[in-house]
């Protein structure tokens, strides 16, 4: 079977909870302190799953990690039970986060045909910029390992190490004539972003492409501008997203955006760079709307269609300038609203949902790939299983604990995959 782009989206955990971790991500630190809704956030998920399998694209599926991390809570010398001391709950709520169902920062992945020796190459994100996330890569490589377990056509790497500094694979991207030919592999790392850190490190981006073994002529490294960072595009993938010969980005995306451009054409001369200007679309309304964390895929027709929140959907700048480029002819053809509210207001679109990975679906192991009954039967178990809310003041009970520790049990024997339990 040739090679497609299969869409890992991770399955929004049982611990899904506001605790406003992520500095720098404007939704999280906005809805800090709210009920969450983990049943229904993963129901939502699992919708937008079935929407993407529906349009006849492949989609797969990762496990949430285990919650609360006993691992995290036991360096720390933390227990369970809940106390009164605001540094040591916060810790906790780092404990039990649910952020690793954003599985575009789950790891960098190079397709075979960029590498040199011909393999898929997935690099685990260290994501040491924040205590919440840097705790995941562990369990997200025996979780790749697992379900790329082909040495033949795949290789897996642990993280960059954390001194080289890394926030994840959400700022890379790549362009090619199609997903299966030879690709441009395009690295944006950030130096400067005011009140809030800039998360992904120019050398631990060189590293990645050190270890997949690309090609330097093929690879760019590009800057995200600091004003795109200030005003809460945490990762580049807030601001841009590709797909094979398309680049769809805000003005404000790169620090030099017109050399960042010239460079993407000198190396991909088919390239169609498609930018939103900030007069139709400010930084703000991109960032608040989440337009550019869709997910831009290659229908079987061949056409490009746009994954959107309804959130930007409904914001009238977007909307409009989504009508005005479908009906003007432009390479984006079709688009899709889905409701992913829940993961929206931690900071999360339909992009962050998903990793992507070009591979021959026959080499990945079939566990981690969905059709509609394996969906339904996830959707019986989320449904029967996970929390319908959480409040975050509860993070820290025994009692919830329990429950969180029984519904990601129950998924694993579901999909057959007690390995990971």
């Amino acid at each position: 079977m040739p090679l497609v782009e299969i869409n890992f989206d991770g399955l929004v955990g049982p611990s899904h909870n506001y605790a406003g971790l992520s500095l720098g991500n404007l939704a999280s630190s906005s809805h800090a302190g709210e009920v969450s809704y983990p049943r229904a956030a993963a129901l939502q998920g699992l919708a937008k799953m079935r929407h993407n399998l529906g349009l006849g694209l492949t989609q797969g599926l990762f496990a949430p990690l285990p919650r609360p991390n006993p691992v995290f809570l036991n360096a720390l010398g933390l227990g369970l039970i809940d106390d009164s001391d605001p540094a040591q709950r916060r810790l906790r709520a780092a404990a039990w986060s649910a952020s690793a169902m954003w599985t575009a920062n789950a790891a960098t992945v190079s397709p075979a045909p960029d590498t040199a020796d011909g393999r898929c190459h997935l690099s685990a994100a260290n994501l040491v910029t924040m205590p919440h996330r840097s705790q995941e890569w562990p369990d997200t490589v025996r979780q790749l390992r697992l379900a790329f377990a082909d040495a033949t056509h795949f290789a897996v790497h642990d993280a960059v190490p954390a001194c080289f500094g890394d926030e994840g694979a959400a700022n890379h991207m790549r362009m090619c004539a199609a997903h299966d030919a030879p690709g441009l592999e395009i690295f944006v790392y950030g130096k400067t972003g005011g009140a809030f850190p800039a998360r992904q490190h120019e050398q631990a981006s060189r590293a990645v492409a050190r270890v997949h073994g690309l090609d330097p002529a093929r690879c760019l490294f590009v800057e995200q501008s600091a004003e795109a960072i200030a005003a809460g595009a945490f990762h580049n993938d807030v601001v841009a997203v590709a797909n094979e010969r398309v680049l769809f980005a805000h003005e404000q995306a790169f620090a030099d955006p017109e050399g960042t451009y010239a460079a993407i054409r000198e190396r991909l001369p088919e390239a169609e760079i498609v930018v939103v200007p900030a007069s139709a679309v400010s930084l703000a309304d991109a960032i608040k709307s989440y337009l550019f964390n869709a997910q831009l895929l290659t229908l079987p027709s061949g056409e490009m269609g746009l994954v959107i929140p309804l959130e930007a959907w409904e914001m009238p700048s977007v909307r409009a300038w989504l009508d005005g480029h479908v009906a003007s002819n432009g390479p984006i053809r079709r688009v899709f609203p889905v409701d992913v509210k829940q993961s929206m207001a931690n900071g999360g679109g339909p992009a962050c949902l998903r990793l992507r990975v070009v591979a021959d679906p026959s080499t990945v192991d079939p566990r981690f790939l969905l059709d509609e009954a394996r969906i339904a039967r996830v959707e019986a178990v989320v449904a029967a299983k996970w929390p319908e809310q959480i409040d975050p003041v509860d993070l820290g009970r025994e009692s919830l604990a329990q429950s969180v520790i029984t519904a990601r049990a129950a998924l694993l024997e579901t999909l057959e995959l007690r390995e990971l339990a």
